[in-house]
């Protein structure tokens, strides 16, 4: 894990957009990520609700946001999104 990307335990549903939305700190600086409800449920299922499927597999899910961080791919607001397309 890289040591200059924090990921609080702070996440929300954010029910207009239909993300679960968590901070990041990127070497002290405060960033926003994003998951989209359509991913979680495609990949984990419709049995939990999506901030609950985020928080049974955040481990894997903060992986994955480091590596789109690490690649600077945020998105014209600073927003780090995963795509259903992935």
């Amino acid at each position: 894990m890289n040591q200059q990307i924090q990921f609080p335990d702070r996440e929300e549903w954010d029910a207009l957009s239909k993300q679960v939305r968590f901070p990041v700190l990127i070497s002290g600086m405060l960033a926003e990520c994003a998951i989209p409800q359509s991913l979680l449920f495609q990949r984990y299922g419709k049995e939990e609700t999506p901030l609950s499927l985020f928080q049974q597999h955040r481990w894997d899910i903060e992986e994955e946001f480091e590596a789109l961080i690490e690649q600077g791919l945020d998105d014209d607001d600073g927003l780090y999104i995963l795509s259903d397309a992935k």
